[in-house]
């Protein structure tokens, strides 16, 4: 589904200053009403459809891939979060991102966790077979990794400098690999390679692997390097396979991760269900970013209904506390986070049209989408205010945030077709 733009945030159309984090702490009906202009009318109208806030299904299946970022459905069961809201998650673990995306479009799966770009690839088409879906709010920010093998480590290259000259001087010989074709770590992966002079699909070949297998293929010889969630980069590490060249908050600092997401049907049919579900995770969200809890959190994740890994891989990055196998150990600033008073959660607009520019520049959309308004329609932001309203949990001042990623280059939201097409690297 891609949609030429007719100048709905297209070129030259001002949105403001976009501070990146002013919040307002409006705890009532206020606060949920702040944020309805955004939406369509016929979304506002329907998210109180049932006239009671009961939810219209209690039973929600929700999926999840085993990485540490899958903590917010495993702490909303855990502390009864989803009991609190009239819910019963039921986590349902995925083998990968294709099935997480199979499960949500056959309805097997009522939500999930599930990569950003994942979701907007599906609501283009460009991920399999279209359906209109929707990112009802962020789950985390930051705490995914770039990793290279221990090989390449040993030839010298060690950081994006070094694997240019490589690349360059070997032309087609490595292979990386990510998750899913339109996901966050093709998309982190692509831009930290092109930032470096790298073509990711003309200098170095490309592959998609789930995530749980990376390190055993990057342990064969396999792939050269892949971008892949926590705890499998740690794992790597730990394994003495590879070596972490760049976290993602390296290539975006605070960047969007996992969203919770569904289909625009799912949320169209049971909106207080969709709204309730929102509520036990925002509550499982701040419960994670609370310091006191952050290692409880990671030895219920490491076991096998989740991630079936050792705490002792999962703790460390999972509490900000990195090393990269080259010597150097760190307390990283922007390790991975899931509320941070909201500011995490909010499923901003110019976030869901930053993966479209990126599927634009790399040639996934054949044509120009009307970014801002795919994004309006995707990022439910009226069922979040409410959700937020309800727990007195912060709303931003506005939809759009500033970023300024690891090559200068700031993002706003404004002017989307020209930031797409101002890249060095990109698909002609």
């Amino acid at each position: 589904m891609e949609s030429k733009s007719d100048g709905v945030g297209g070129e030259g159309e001002e949105q403001g200053s976009n501070p990146r984090r002013h919040f307002i702490t409006h705890s009532g009906a206020l606060a949920a009403t702040a944020l309805m202009g955004l939406v369509a009318a016929p979304v506002r109208e329907g998210a109180w459809a049932a006239g009671t806030d009961a939810p219209e299904k209690t039973e929600l299946r929700v999926g999840f891939i085993p990485l540490t970022d899958c903590a917010p459905i495993a702490v909303a069961v855990a502390q009864g979060f989803d009991r609190k809201y009239g819910l019963q998650i039921v986590p349902v673990k995925q083998p990968s991102w294709a099935a997480v995306r199979d499960g949500l479009l056959t309805g097997d799966l009522d939500a999930a966790h599930a990569l950003y770009g994942l979701v907007y690839g599906v609501h283009m088409g460009i991920a399999g077979l279209q359906r209109d879906m929707a990112v009802l709010m962020t789950l985390n920010q930051n705490g995914q990794g770039i990793t290279l093998s221990s090989r390449l480590r040993d030839l010298g290259v060690t950081d994006g400098q070094a694997l240019a000259a490589y690349v360059h001087s070997h032309p087609g010989e490595l292979g990386f690999a990510q998750t899913f074709p339109t996901g966050t770590h093709a998309m982190w992966l692509y831009y930290w390679l092109a930032a470096h002079g790298i073509h990711p699909f003309r200098d170095v070949g490309t592959t998609v692997i789930p995530p749980q297998q990376m390190v055993a293929r990057l342990r064969a010889g396999f792939i050269d390097g892949c971008c892949v969630g926590e705890p499998w980069n740690a794992r790597a590490l730990q394994e003495e396979v590879g070596f972490t060249v760049a976290t993602s908050q390296q290539v975006w600092p605070d960047h969007p991760e996992k969203v919770l997401s569904t289909t625009a049907a799912f949320v169209e049919r049971h909106p207080n269900s969709a709204r309730a579900l929102v509520m036990a995770l925002l509550e499982a969200c701040r419960f994670i970013d609370t310091t006191a809890n952050r290692r409880q959190v990671a030895d219920l994740i490491a076991g096998t209904s989740y991630i079936d890994a050792p705490a002792a891989i999962i703790a460390p990055r999972f509490l900000g506390d990195y090393e990269d196998g080259l010597g150097h150990k760190w307390k990283d600033a922007h390790a991975i986070r899931f509320h941070d008073d909201g500011a995490v959660n909010f499923p901003y607009l110019s976030d869901g049209m930053w993966f479209l520019t990126q599927q634009r520049r790399w040639g996934l959309l054949k044509r120009e989408p009307d970014y801002a308004a795919v994004a309006a329609q995707v990022n439910r932001t009226d069922l979040y205010a409410q959700a937020a309203a309800q727990l007195g949990v912060a709303l931003p001042r506005e939809p759009m945030r500033v970023s300024t990623l690891m090559d200068g280059v700031m993002w706003d939201g404004r002017r989307p077709a020209h930031y797409a097409a101002g890249f060095d690297l990109k698909m002609a």
